[in-house]
């Protein structure tokens, strides 16, 4: 079996080496960019590596990983677009590079993309692979407005947006398990299994990132720390901040949220300190652990031995800085 780090170069030589010469130029250049942009290519990584458990031909799938990192790559675009977002990757973002129009534009030639490497799925597999692709892309559309509606809401719950980071984030994780272990020829029990381990992985890795952009540093997350408290965004950190806040501090964040001053450094610090003095960073660590203990029970249940789940098992708990 290949580390995780040996699928992620072969991997990344095979993305990079697929064409994007058609014309026009203006339509595919900001994909060639958006793709050489790197990134730690988890969703692949996690699809190849659970194919791999069973079967060793990992070459085999790489169309399929393909098509799932682009339709990933693509939300991001969009997403990026959406929410004004002027960093990806310590890099500009499509539609600060070139235009609004390109990134729509461009995001939707990605799309296609996606499915024309998701078609090279092996036969007998195709229909499962397209169909629990498209479930999985409905839920992330469906995870990204609920994302939009909870921005004018004030009364979002811990378990409104636990489901929609599932739906925007983890199932596509979780899809990518689940459709390496189906071709490598899993059982429909340990795909399962697998399936609600990458979902649980998918949630916590989702929270982490939700830490980080408060609390992480900027040349290591790749994009501006405290962009979503600009863009007032209900993440865990957020609601149980309110939730648990004094009259003042609820007031501040009150105040802070219809902010529309020329100072964003200063609604970033004000918000933390009062996410400091409420001790939600540690919360949201704790529920990450749990989350991760929670995947790896699932794991440990898929009917292969040890030594063959050890790699995946290593790979999860890098992700999320756990020491297994």
């Amino acid at each position: 079996m290949k580390t995780s780090k040996q699928i992620q170069e072969d991997f990344e030589s095979y993305l990079q080496s697929l064409d994007y010469s058609r014309k026009p130029d203006e339509l595919y250049a900001p994909i060639r960019y958006v793709l050489s942009l790197g990134g730690k290519r988890i969703r692949p990584t996690f699809l190849i590596m659970a194919y791999n458990m069973y079967a060793d031909d990992i070459e085999s799938v790489f169309s399929t990983a393909a098509g799932m990192e682009i339709f990933h790559n693509f939300t991001l675009l969009h997403d990026d677009l959406m929410d004004r977002a002027d960093m990806r990757r310590g890099k500009p973002t499509v539609h600060k590079k070139w235009n609004d129009n390109t990134a729509i534009l461009s995001g939707d030639g990605m799309l296609v993309l996606a499915y024309r490497y998701l078609a090279l799925t092996k036969s007998q597999y195709l229909k499962r692979t397209l169909d629990l692709a498209n479930e999985t892309f409905t839920g992330i559309m469906e995870g990204q407005q609920y994302d939009m509606e909870f921005e004018t809401r004030n009364d979002v719950t811990e378990q409104e947006y636990i489901e929609m980071i599932r739906l925007k984030t983890s199932v596509l994780l979780a899809a990518c398990v689940e459709m390496g272990a189906v071709l490598g020829g899993a059982c429909d029990a340990d795909a399962r299994l697998l399936y609600e381990f990458g979902e649980k992985i998918g949630i916590a890795f989702q929270l982490q990132d939700d830490l980080l952009d408060v609390y992480g540093d900027p040349a290591v997350f790749g994009k501006k720390i405290g962009g979503d408290i600009l863009c007032n965004k209900k993440t865990y950190l957020y609601i149980n901040t309110y939730r648990l806040a004094n009259k003042e501090q609820r007031e501040a964040l009150d105040r802070w949220a219809v902010y529309d001053g020329n100072d964003p450094d200063s609604k970033i610090a004000g918000v933390r300190a009062i996410y400091d003095a409420v001790g939600v960073k540690g919360m949201s660590e704790k529920l990450i652990g749990s989350l991760f203990d929670k995947a790896m029970a699932k794991l440990d249940k898929v009917n292969l031995p040890a030594e063959k789940k050890g790699l995946l098992k290593d790979y999860a708990g890098s992700l999320l800085n756990r020491v297994l």
